[in-house]
């Protein structure tokens, strides 16, 4: 059976009979998607805050628990270079889950992954701001409120991005060559700084904390050090030729940031002694081994922060928004998100709401914190926002990773190929399971032990709005992933 989204002619009708708004075509090349999604990982802002907890949870091996999850994205990334490959869509995952199980399941995915990604974007968000304070701090004892360097940056890069997709990802792209430069000098400062005590022991599973259990509870942060490897193919729609383009994006970016996070994560290790107790009891560990390693040239590691913060904020927003945007131009979400500027041919309305939705949660979530234990941290806020965002995200890649082989037996059986789209996606979506699970098990602390009641309470409302909204469209699953990237 053809698959109608992947072959046929561009549409010419949206909901309720307007034309489907189109983005800029061809003007992003593979460098630019592929640098735009390694931005959007900012492997400096994940790790100056994620690896403390990692390397608590996993032991002086814990750049094991990495390289596990990098050879686990890299299967999501074969998901989603496959569907790229035959039907390139700005709407990503959930024009993928759509065609393939129906305008119901794509609604639902609209919904947990708008929600979830906004929900991530406001760790992003917070962290911004409270990285700006505490480099400021640090530096000149000056101690404004983080928020006040959250809204600023927030606002500078919302204009960045609604000057166009070009500028704002050239920007992204610039900010991210900072950032790895720094990180890797730092890296290899601290390695050649402690070259006599250099030991193979974190790569050798026989040091993983509690052994396989150790690497598996560290496996979902693991994880969400990558998140952001999905970029690209929301930017399918702008980019030239996305159907090749669009997995060599994911593969590049996947394949640079696991080697990166190991050299990293081997320096930070070294850089403690490999005394793993204290490196957890470090706020920013990386920033403490590079004031250990170059002194006063340590304000570099601070740069390489700022810079990543930034560059999230901007490859973020962009490619997450699209999501949104594509939604509401098929009818799938209001009408409102499908807006593109007539002449930057941009998503402003979605890019803004995703911007201003991410800036309500960190507010209601202040002031939750106002009312109970005080004010909010935002390092304790990043954690706290970016597993909830993550639960949701999860499902989403788990959704996509079973929709690929039903898609290809349907649409394209003269094209599928068993390890390709059945056996490495049934490896990815297992291997998703195991984040979820940690995520999601019982007796966690507060406030992780409701964010899987309030995951499950997104999924069940997610599928009742979209059971209601495909009743009162019937015309809806025609348009479903029906605005194709590289359509004429």
């Amino acid at each position: 059976m053809p698959d109608p989204g992947a072959v046929g002619p561009r549409p010419t009708s949206g909901p309720a009979g307007h034309p489907p708004q189109r983005l800029r075509g061809g003007v992003l090349g593979m460098a630019d998607i592929a640098a735009a999604t390694m931005a959007n990982v900012g492997p400096a802002m994940s790790f100056f805050f994620g690896f403390a907890f990692l390397a608590t949870t996993a032991g002086v091996a814990s750049p094991l628990t990495i390289a596990a999850a990098g050879v686990a994205v890299a299967l999501l990334g074969n998901t989603l270079a496959e569907f790229s490959r035959a039907h390139p869509s700005a709407g990503s995952f959930i024009t993928f889950v759509g065609r393939t199980f129906g305008p119901v399941s794509a609604v639902t995915t609209a919904l947990l992954a708008g929600l979830g990604y906004i929900i991530g974007m406001a760790a992003v968000i917070a962290i911004s701001g409270g990285f700006v304070q505490i480099t400021l701090h640090h530096y000149t004892g000056v101690d404004l409120p983080w928020i006040i360097w959250t809204l600023l940056l927030t606002g500078l890069s919302v204009v960045l991005m609604l000057r166009g997709v070009l500028v704002s990802t050239k920007w992204a792209g610039y900010f991210f060559g900072v950032e790895m430069l720094v990180l890797a000098v730092v890296s290899v400062a601290a390695l050649a700084g402690h070259h006599g005590r250099l030991s193979a022991d974190p790569f050798l599973p026989g040091h993983l904390a509690h052994g396989v259990r150790g690497l598996a509870a560290g496996f979902p942060l693991a994880v969400y050090l990558f998140i952001g490897w999905e970029n690209s193919a929301a930017l399918a729609e702008e980019t030239e030729n996305p159907r090749r383009n669009v997995g060599r994006a994911v593969f590049s970016s996947v394949a640079i940031m696991t080697v990166s996070y190991i050299l990293f994560s081997y320096a930070t290790v070294t850089g403690f002694d490999y005394d793993v107790a204290r490196l957890g009891a470090s706020r920013i560990p990386f920033i403490d081994v590079a004031q250990s390693t170059l002194g006063a040239l340590a304000f570099l590691a601070y740069i390489g922060g700022l810079t990543s913060t930034l560059g999230v904020l901007i490859a973020g927003i962009n490619s997450q928004a699209r999501l949104i945007f594509n939604a509401g131009r098929e009818g799938l979400l209001p009408s409102f998100f499908g807006y593109v500027h007539p002449t930057r041919r941009t998503p402003n309305n979605a890019i803004v709401t995703f911007a201003a939705t991410s800036l309500l949660i960190i507010g209601g979530w202040g002031l939750g914190h106002l009312l109970g234990s005080g004010a909010m941290d935002p390092v304790v806020f990043f954690t706290e926002s970016s597993s909830l965002g993550t639960t949701l995200i999860l499902v989403v890649y788990l959704a996509s990773n079973i929709a690929l082989p039903f898609y290809y037996r349907r649409y394209r059986p003269q094209e599928f190929r068993t390890v390709r789209h059945l056996v490495l996606p049934a490896i990815g979506a297992l291997a998703i399971l195991v984040p979820l699970y940690y995520l999601a098990k019982p007796g966690q602390p507060a406030p992780y032990n409701w964010f899987p009641y309030a995951a499950l309470a997104a999924l069940l409302g997610a599928v009742a709005y979209a059971t209601l909204l495909v009743r009162r469209d019937p015309d809806l699953a025609d348009r479903v992933g029906s605005v194709v990237a590289d359509a004429e």
